[in-house]
């Protein structure tokens, strides 16, 4: 037996749990001991099964100098070597513009995986991981570089028999992606023996027109199917727990539909400020870091038809649908249908901070948002004339992502004006923190007269599972490896949603407004977005 297969049987069933006729805890199942050297066996667990092991392969990673490697990345393959998914034969190779050695990558990595990995270090599982690395200092502008990179990929395919199989992870500022994607082109690491993907992160353009350009730069160099646009919020088990909330369960499935839903409310608040970011900040916009990519990644799942396969393709197509069926706004339509504003000074959690336009790098008559909402409408059979309302916000009271489905109200109340002051019922899907579900209804109280109380039924993953919830990345990054890009955007997703987010920026530019309306920090957004929503019958869902 070759060794990656005995790895994948190790990972496939050394940790497998017991079925429903053994309820006995197998010999050969990992325990618990002091010196965190194995994981515990969980009973909340039982029938949480390990992925398939993906080929053995080699992860080059461009600026593993930079942030996103140091937090993330990193801490994610350790995680997954820890947890038995990834294969052996195994190899990271680090690509920065720094003179770095294998030697001192190793030793700064293990600083980033002992302070952003969910996991404590195994001094077992560390040392092989470790082994695995390697760096190649690479200038991204010098073609060079990318053949000798070529021939140090290539003496470590064959040192360690990775075969031939290639993910580059482009963690590099956007402006570089063409560059990049080009020059590894013309040092042929677009190909090899085995399967060669590249992973690009967001943002993937500014606007419509810079997203086809981007495409059109990769598309030159690398095949749709070998490339994966990585939206982080996918990765997320809540975000994946919708498909299988809606499709699952004949409960709900139902009432997912105009009949019985008055309107949809998604929102993402964040408790930072822009901090040392202003200057990428300013560029950008609370629209395009969050709204046309993470709130429209999940808007399209809670709101597609079912897919005819479990696949990727099948998948993607009902998300792109669901883009190309809400209603196109017109530039000059912009503020009718959103609302925009930036934060002042004030408290958050007890710290005072500084306002959006005394920050570093941000010039004194900006209007960039921190916050904005928007009311968009999807003309198909199911969801005619139910809005979606979308916001978010910087330096707002609460970190908290959540989907807000209220249905809409009984036709006749039985029960007199007390039951017609109480909230309309709600499901409540929390995407982070403290990931769960939640069912708002009404209930009568105990004691002789009729009264009414609204009360709560929760869905923890914590508590119902027990075991931590993994990172975004490690899901994203075993995926890819195995090439299954469900969970990854496709070019004509990206597009459409950026037709669709183009428009407002259009009208936006058109207003002509030298100042945007204030919320200070710490407080829930402007009082305009308020009177905004309340102009439609409806309120804002306290966070």
């Amino acid at each position: 037996m070759s060794d990656a297969v005995k790895e994948k049987d190790v990972a496939q069933n050394g940790a497998a749990q017991p079925d429903a006729a053994q309820k006995d805890t197998p010999k050969d199942a990992p325990k618990k001991d002091a010196t965190n050297d194995a994981y515990a066996v969980n009973p909340l667990s039982e029938g949480l099964d390990s992925p398939n092991m993906p080929d053995p392969a080699t992860v080059v990673i461009f600026g593993i100098t930079g942030d996103l490697a140091a937090r993330k990345l990193i801490a994610a393959l350790y995680n997954l070597a820890a947890d038995g998914f990834l294969p052996t034969p195994f190899t990271v190779v680090g690509v920065g513009r720094r003179d770095w050695t294998d030697d001192f990558l190793r030793t700064e990595m293990r600083k980033n995986v002992e302070k952003f990995s969910r996991s404590a270090i195994n001094e077992t599982v560390w040392k092989s991981f470790s082994e695995s690395m390697f760096y190649a200092q690479v200038a991204f502008d010098k073609v060079d570089d990318y053949n000798k990179l070529g021939v140090k990929l290539g003496e470590l395919e064959q040192a360690r028999a990775t075969r031939g199989n290639r993910l580059f992870y482009l963690s590099i500022p956007p402006d570089l992606y063409s560059e990049v994607a080009a020059n590894l082109g013309a040092a042929n690491l677009n190909k090899s023996a085995g399967y060669t993907r590249i992973i690009v992160e967001k943002p993937f353009g500014i606007d419509l027109d810079t997203a086809r350009g981007l495409n059109t730069d990769l598309r030159k160099v690398y095949s749709e199917d070998q490339i994966y646009r990585i939206d982080h919020y996918l990765g997320k088990e809540t975000v994946q727990n919708i498909l299988v909330f809606r499709f699952a369960n004949s409960i709900f499935e139902p009432l997912w539909n105009r009949d019985h839903i008055d309107h949809v409310q998604i929102a993402v608040a964040e408790t930072v400020g822009v901090g040392s970011r202003g200057g990428y900040y300013d560029k950008s916009g609370a629209m395009r870091d969050i709204i046309q990519n993470h709130v429209m990644q999940v808007l399209t799942l809670m709101a597609m038809e079912p897919p005819v396969a479990w696949d990727a393709d099948a998948i993607r197509d009902e998300k792109v649908k669901v883009l190309r069926s809400i209603r196109p706004i017109k530039p000059e339509d912009a503020e009718q249908y959103s609302v925009r504003a930036q934060y002042s000074a004030g408290t958050v959690a007890g710290e005072q901070v500084k306002g959006y336009l005394e920050t570093d790098e941000i010039t004194k008559d900006s209007t960039t948002e921190t916050y904005v909402a928007f009311k968009l409408l999807i003309d198909n059979w199911r969801w005619a004339g139910v809005p979606f309302y979308l916001r978010t916000g910087k330096v707002l009271p609460k970190r908290v992502t959540e989907i807000s489905i209220e249905f809409k109200r009984t036709p006749l109340s039985l029960f007199g004006a007390e039951a017609e002051s109480l909230a309309p019922n709600r499901l409540i899907l929390r995407i982070q923190p403290d990931e769960g579900i939640t069912l708002r209804f009404d209930a009568k109280l105990p004691g002789q007269a009729v009264k009414l109380r609204e009360v709560s039924m929760d869905f923890r993953y914590g508590t119902s599972f027990g075991v931590p919830t993994p990172e975004a990345y490690e899901r994203l990054l075993l995926d890819a490896m195995l090439g299954d890009s469900k969970l990854f955007a496709r070019n004509d997703e990206v597009e459409t949603a950026w037709a669709l987010m183009t428009n407002f920026l259009k009208g936006w530019a058109k207003e002509g407004v030298h100042q945007l309306p204030q919320y200070a920090a710490g407080t829930w957004g402007p009082e305009e977005a308020d009177k905004w929503i309340e102009r439609d019958g409806r309120h804002w869902r306290r966070l």
